[in-house]
């Protein structure tokens, strides 16, 4: 019940909202451009199967350690003594945890998707970095 003395500073986390931010938006204007125009970007031809493959399996990836991550963290023990800190860099919905108690079909169906979401965002981010500035063969 007194988790909630143990979070950090609020003024530590504007940076990690910021970037989460930047790439939520990032990925929102990458799905209404032209697939031409990404292709350009990544110096790959509009048809190459990589353009999308590789930023889905880093999407997908991603989210799937997120959403179990999710889960180890609502399910994990108040006597394992989770530092609050790293706990929400690597799981935002982890602050739910620590303020209330959560039904657990709020976290299967709402919270780890939701974190599923943001990870996978950033996976996508990262695949389209990797494509774009990786030097061609």
């Amino acid at each position: 019940m007194l988790r909630g003395a143990e979070l950090p500073v609020q003024s530590e986390w504007v940076i990690f909202v910021v970037a989460l931010g930047v790439v939520g938006v990032f990925n929102v204007a990458l799905a209404v451009l032209p697939r031409s125009w990404i292709a350009r970007a990544c110096k790959k031809d509009r048809d190459d199967e990589q353009l999308f493959s590789a930023p889905l399996r880093l999407l997908g990836g991603l989210a799937a350690i997120s959403y179990v991550l999710a889960l180890v963290a609502y399910l994990a023990s108040h006597r394992w003594n989770l530092d609050p800190q790293l706990m929400l860099a690597l799981c935002p919905m982890y602050f739910v945890k620590m303020t209330f108690d959560p039904s657990p079909v709020t976290v299967f169906f709402l919270l780890a998707p939701m974190n599923a979401a943001v990870y996978g965002a950033l996976g996508a981010t990262l695949g389209y970095a990797l494509l774009a500035f990786r030097r061609p063969h």
